[in-house]
């Protein structure tokens, strides 16, 4: 059974700044402060549902950075959402925060109040695009910042954004080396998309700026899942989240709903076509997969069936106990 858990957004009072990206009533929906009632009413909605658990459940505090709110607020949250995790209906809480907004009196706070992991938003590993992006943050602040998390005994959690303001795929595959090397226990990619509001939207309308396409997107992203998932980290969210107004708000870039699904099913069309290449096309070949990975080998709407028949191969696909994620066996039949 899959465990509930709470998500409360701080929205953008955290922020010492906002980045050429950033509008967060359009990723929230709502630019109204987070209050305790809020807390109070999410976390007995999400107790009250049943799948709550001491195990696995968190309350997660995101849409802001939430170590740079004023110290008193932080406390006042903290304190509140500690209530529910001494009654064991919780694990612990997750935050998000910037790099540059971690220090040792910080994270004496956050393990007092019960906080088990923190995700930094580092979005890029790259200097120059950290700055065209104005997120007033380096390289050097991940890094100082994810080995003082880890030493203090939190759970590194490390976001990346993909298609920013003067990246490309080569410095966006440097960014994700950079992050393997930090040993996070958790990863995040985000797709840059356009939102109205932004210093983005104007760049893309003034030409300096041109948005990652949903192809470009996914195949970059697909490569670096398989990193990831060779290196042992868990992506736990691929493409920016549904809800709030991203539909409303979006103007363009490499948005879709279940972009996941896209991707899984891009790893597992190159590893077939890899593994057929040069194949008999008169044979016949029975393609195997992780039981729970079927439906992603064959592809959304089983377009990885309809490519690998219009690319000339009988294919059949099925599920194997034995196989584990992103592994396939091919053989004649």
């Amino acid at each position: 059974m899959k465990h509930a858990n709470v998500a409360l957004f701080v929205t953008h009072m955290g922020c010492p700044h906002q980045c050429s990206f950033c509008n967060q009533k359009t990723i929230s929906g709502s630019l109204k402060p987070l209050e305790l009632a809020d807390i109070d009413e999410a976390c007995k909605t999400a107790v009250s549902s049943g799948k709550t658990s001491r195990e696995s459940s968190e309350i997660a505090f995101f849409g802001g950075s939430f170590t740079a709110i004023d110290e008193d607020y932080m406390i006042s949250l903290l304190g509140r959402a500690k209530q529910y995790i001494d009654k064991e209906f919780f694990k612990g809480v997750r935050i998000s925060t910037r790099p540059d907004c971690i220090n040792k009196h910080k994270l004496e706070i956050l393990k007092k109040y019960g906080v088990t992991a923190i995700e930094l938003g580092a979005q890029s590993m790259v200097n120059s695009v950290l700055a065209l992006n104005e997120r007033e943050h380096t390289a050097e602040d991940v890094v100082n910042a994810s080995e003082l998390i880890k030493e203090y005994g939190f759970e590194l959690g490390l976001q990346m954004m993909t298609g920013l303001y003067g990246s490309d795929d080569e410095k966006d595959i440097f960014t994700a080396k950079e992050l393997i090397k930090l040993s996070p226990a958790t990863v995040r990619i985000y797709p840059t998309i356009v939102l109205e509001g932004t210093k983005l939207a104007d760049y893309l309308k003034d030409g300096k700026y041109e948005a990652q396409s949903l192809e470009n997107a996914t195949e970059l992203c697909a490569r670096l899942l398989l990193m990831f998932h060779e290196n042992g980290i868990k992506v736990i969210r691929l493409g920016l989240h549904s809800g709030g107004n991203v539909c409303e708000g979006y103007i363009a870039g490499a948005y879709h709903p279940a972009f996941r699904e896209l991707c899984e099913g891009r790893i597992y069309l190159e590893k077939m076509l890899g593994a057929l290449k040069n194949q008999d096309k008169s044979k016949r070949y029975l393609i195997e997969a992780a039981n729970s990975s079927v439906s992603k080998a064959k592809g959304q709407s089983k377009i990885n069936e309809k490519t690998l028949k219009n690319q000339g191969y009988y294919c059949i696909i099925k599920g194997n106990d034995f196989l584990k994620d992103y592994e396939i066996s091919v053989k004649e039949f």
